[in-house]
């Protein structure tokens, strides 16, 4: 079985040549065992509150199938993690596999610096207008989003479908998962912070790699510091890169 050959890049803060600390680009060559790695797509709904979140996931569906449909036949474990929608899979082939790995101990998270993020969305960071299911949950609270996006094809022979780390940790162990590689939405919030997430899966000692180019960050331009969405997409990529787990591009994985 072919290594997946990629370039994990991550940032650290050293000297230039006058002596100045300044925050440099490193680029390490990694060879993954596919029948060792796992993708995980993160929060790839069908719908969100924010019009804006909705155009920029349409815009990817078409590479992330590309890249799941990819590693897949490569071997690699593929992890659907649609929060909140597990009732619409309670049938699911997938969603019974997670279920059927024997129950393992969690360990104590390690202690790890956590700056703060380098973008403001403390009222959401939504950049247009809401979505109409939007509209609903600000006056029902019911969420908008109902299953994962239908352009994402779930294997039911060998994917698996769960959305917590007490399901999701025992099959990393259960398939002795040496990398997990995560894409999908929102760096600055589900990426990070859910419970299967970046910073989790660090302080648990899980070696994870986000796809850069396959994530999407919850900003608007009118809050600080006052770039554009893109931007902002950019600076949380480079904290991600900075304090807690390298990235990699789709384009070394397809």
């Amino acid at each position: 079985m072919a290594s997946i050959d990629l370039n994990m890049r991550s940032r650290r803060l050293g000297p230039d040549e006058s002596g100045r600390r300044e925050w440099q680009v490193v680029e390490e060559s990694a060879s993954l065992a596919p029948d060792r790695t796992a993708l995980l797509l993160c929060d790839v709904w069908n719908d969100h509150t924010c019009q804006g979140a909705v155009d920029r996931l349409e815009a990817m569906i078409p590479r992330i199938e590309q890249v799941v449909t990819a590693l897949r036949d490569r071997g690699v474990f593929i992890i659907h993690a649609p929060s909140d929608t597990m009732e619409f899979y309670r049938d699911s082939a997938a969603r019974n596999r997670m279920l059927d790995f024997p129950s393992v101990e969690i360990p104590e998270l390690a202690e790890h610096a956590d700056p703060p993020l380098p973008v403001d969305a403390t009222e959401g960071g939504c950049d247009t207008a809401l979505t109409a299911g939007g509209e609903a949950y600000s006056r029902t609270k019911q969420l908008p989003w109902t299953r994962q996006h239908p352009g994402v094809t779930i294997d039911e022979t060998r994917d698996g479908v769960a959305c917590v780390i007490e399901e999701i940790y025992p099959a990393l162990r259960g398939m002795d998962i040496q990398t997990m590689l995560i894409l999908g939405v929102h760096t600055n919030m589900c990426i990070l912070h859910r419970s299967f997430g970046i910073k989790r899966m660090v302080r648990l000692g899980q070696p994870v790699a986000l796809v850069r180019d396959l994530t999407d960050t919850m900003y608007d331009p009118a809050r600080s510091p006052y770039v554009s969405h893109d931007e902002g997409t950019r600076l949380v990529v480079e904290f991600i890169e900075k304090f807690w787990c390298p990235t990699i591009h789709s384009n070394e994985l397809v």
